[in-house]
């Protein structure tokens, strides 16, 4: 199938399945005319590769994640779970920072609260 099709069929734009051919997530074959084509088994990898970017992985991790869909091994299902372990780590340490931040600014936001009752225009009574 041609690159649209593959587009048609998974939900990803063109412009996407290109930049996942250039990092290695997808291969292609070529036509005397130069056009992509591809098989039916890139629509699941397509998908799978989705999934992965849905949970927050990177191209660069999702290159790492690869070996294990490919060439399926106790090895390299181990190597997988420990860089997604690594990746959530990453994931929850950014949260714990977000969640910092956040607080911070309910802070600010509070004394923004208290300085702008000390502006406020008493009613002559």
């Amino acid at each position: 199938m041609r690159i649209g099709e593959l587009a048609s069929r998974t939900g990803v734009s063109v412009r996407s399945l290109r930049y996942y051919e250039e990092q290695g997530l997808i291969t292609s074959t070529r036509s005397a005319s130069g056009q992509r084509h591809y098989t039916d088994e890139e629509v699941e990898r397509v998908a799978f590769i989705q999934r992965l970017y849905a949970a927050g992985l990177s191209s660069r991790t999702i290159v790492e994640l690869l070996p294990c869909v490919d060439a399926p091994s106790e090895e390299h299902s181990d190597a997988a779970l420990e860089r997604m372990a690594q990746e959530r780590d990453r994931l929850s340490a950014h949260i714990t920072d977000l969640i910092h931040t956040r607080d911070a600014l309910d802070e600010l936001m509070a004394a923004n609260r208290a300085h702008r009752e000390t502006l406020r225009v008493p009613l002559a009574g």
